[in-house]
């Protein structure tokens, strides 16, 4: 078959697997919102949806568990799992490898370092700094967290345009341990206080999902969703290398920084509210590339719906397994996401041919 024929037919699936996601991800939200300790029927959230905040027509009960409780902890479950997802189809992207992943290489640690920082000094040193930015100091913060460990990570693993897959793996393990021996340093001088919620950074958690978390840390994740695919055209190039992409017209040091940038905002926004939740970033890039092929144009947006739908799954499977009590999801997405990524190496070696 001609290459133009071939591509034609792989632009025809992305389409109809981005039009089928969407409409899972509705599905799946319903679904999410009508399952918890209170299992509501299906057509009640759609009439308690329909009736608004105020839930005229609607039991008072279920028009609250609905608006107060479950949707913005659906919504951000949403945002999370697609900005991680996004973050780690771009990493794998800017490095070139299937391998990188936010939780992997350390730029989630990272950002949880950050965020656990002002847990530990907001009430001292940071005061100003949290008095200053509100509900934004914990994303701010996160988003640094990140963005250093993204710029590390980058700085150790290239050069001369070239990653070295042995070496960005190795210098992911050093600096995820650097930060975990940096919030272990925390925990050893945090209150009592501070050291339950340091526990929900490293669990990885929706439990504490409420409006304020969202208005804080979505529009960051929104924006980046929204800006991320502007990096599909770029990301291709340089896929083929530094000089290929030069050649196609394409600014290879403007896209390495906005990709970094992208990559620790969206970590860090979805950090600071959840905590680490790992293996989103590098089960869905890798699941989709096998559906629709490697185009960025196309996997970005791809990416952003199935790891919407994988988190709230994940979410789902929380809250249901051990009810009334609920799992952190963090351990939910590393039961699904570990035996996953060591198949990968396996067949990444050779060992494992499927």
């Amino acid at each position: 078959m001609a290459p133009a024929a071939v591509e034609g037919d792989r632009s025809k699936t992305a389409v109809f697997a981005i039009v089928l996601l969407a409409i899972a991800l509705v599905l799946v939200g319903l679904i999410s919102l009508s399952v918890g300790a209170a299992g509501l029927p299906l057509r009640n959230v759609v009439a308690a949806l329909w009736a608004g905040p105020q839930g005229q027509g609607v039991p008072a009960g279920e028009a609250l568990i609905i608006w107060q409780i479950r949707l913005p902890r659906i919504l951000l479950g949403m945002l999370i799992g697609a900005s991680l997802a996004v973050a780690g189809a771009v990493l794998q992207g800017l490095f070139r490898n299937p391998l990188a992943d936010p939780g992997l290489v350390g730029v989630s640690s990272g950002a949880a370092l950050g965020a656990v920082s002002v847990i530990v000094f907001g009430p001292g040193i940071l005061a100003p700094v949290l008095v200053a930015t509100g509900i934004f100091a914990l994303p701010l913060a996160a988003f640094l967290g990140g963005l250093i460990s993204t710029i590390l990570l980058y700085s150790i693993a290239t050069r001369r345009g070239r990653t070295s897959v042995a070496t960005m793996l190795l210098a992911g393990i050093a600096l995820a341990a650097f930060a975990a021996a940096g919030t272990g340093l925390l925990v050893y001088v945090a209150s009592e206080q501070q050291l339950r919620e340091i526990t929900f950074w490293s669990l990885g958690a929706l439990s504490g999902a409420s409006w304020s978390k969202l208005a804080a840390s979505g529009p960051i994740m929104a924006l980046v969703l929204i800006a991320a695919p502007v990096l599909g055209r770029g990301l291709n190039a340089i896929v083929l290398g530094e000089a290929e992409a030069y050649h196609l017209g394409v600014n290879a040091q403007l896209l390495k920084k906005l990709a970094i940038f992208l990559v620790a905002a969206a970590t860090g926004a979805a950090v600071a509210v959840s905590g680490v939740i790992g293996f989103v970033g590098i089960v869905v890039p890798h699941l989709l590339r096998l559906a629709i092929g490697p185009d960025h144009r196309a996997l970005l947006p791809a990416c952003a719906l199935l790891g919407a739908i994988l988190l709230l799954v994940a979410d789902m499977i929380a809250r249901i397994i051990v009810a009334p009590a609920e799992l952190p999801i963090g351990i939910v997405t590393a039961f699904l996401g570990a035996p996953f990524f060591l198949w990968l190496l396996l067949r990444n070696r050779g060992i494992v041919d499927l």
